[in-house]
């Protein structure tokens, strides 16, 4: 009996809350109320490039030498080619370069072919064979390029090209020059908002277009029997990025 007595007093208490909700629908203006809205807006923003570049003394020469053999045997002219690799190797060690500093470039092998008539047709047979190779050569004391270059000249090298001097070790320039690379984006960005009547807020995005160098370059291929002289320089590393800012 208590039990079905607390079930008649919920109900009654139900209705009573139900009839008060909707009493209270009834008499409250909803229409004249100001609810307002909820609105997600995009914050304002100025999108800048900035750059920086610096010059660096070249710290790499790095030179290629190549050698080739036309033989009618293949192992022949592999013969030819290697010893004349070993030479230029050995030339390079005697200079002082490190022989991880000596890497093959380009490694090729194939045989020709030639034209020929038979029974009125042209037909093709396999020719000679050819074999080409290089190497890679850095030179880290870029002072004795020219020395060096001049002791190239004197192997039994088809061709030779450089120096071509580099930067190896930028990582410390490349930070440096981002940091002058957002100076730079912030001095532009600073300049627009002040001209739009507003205040520079902080960065929202940053984006790296890229880095380079320009490394002084020459060829010694025209060169002719000796060495020119020539200046190790310096490099130029550039930084250019992209930057986003908040305006306020």
């Amino acid at each position: 009996m208590e039990t079905k007595s607390n079930f008649i007093h919920y109900t009654i208490a139900g209705v009573v809350v139900m009839a008060v909700i909707f009493a209270a629908l009834l008499v409250i203006p909803f229409k004249d109320i100001k609810w307002g809205k909820i609105q997600l807006s995009t914050p304002e923003t100025v999108t800048v490039s900035g750059s920086a570049k610096t010059q660096i003394k070249s710290q790499v020469a790095s030179f290629s030498a190549g050698v080739s053999s036309t033989k009618d045997s293949k192992q022949e002219a592999i013969d030819e080619v290697n010893k004349k690799m070993e030479s230029i190797t050995q030339v390079a060690v005697d200079f002082g370069i490190d022989k991880n500093d000596i890497k093959t470039e380009n490694l090729s092998v194939y045989q020709g072919e030639e034209s020929y008539w038979e029974d009125g047709k042209q037909k093709t047979r396999p020719s000679q064979w050819h074999v080409n190779n290089s190497l890679s050569i850095k030179l880290r004391d870029t002072a004795k390029a020219s020395e060096f270059a001049a002791e190239l000249f004197k192997t039994e090298a088809t061709n030779v090209y450089g120096p071509n001097f580099t930067v190896e070790n930028q990582d410390e320039v490349e930070t440096s020059l981002m940091q002058e690379a957002i100076k730079d984006a912030r001095n532009k960005a600073e300049i627009m908002a002040i001209a739009g009547g507003k205040k520079l807020g902080g960065i929202v995005s940053i984006q790296e277009s890229g880095s380079s160098i320009s490394p002084v370059s020459y060829s010694l291929k025209e060169a002719g029997g000796g060495g020119p002289a020539v200046e190790p320089g310096s490099s130029t590393v550039s930084k250019d990025i992209t930057v986003v800012f908040e305006l306020k």
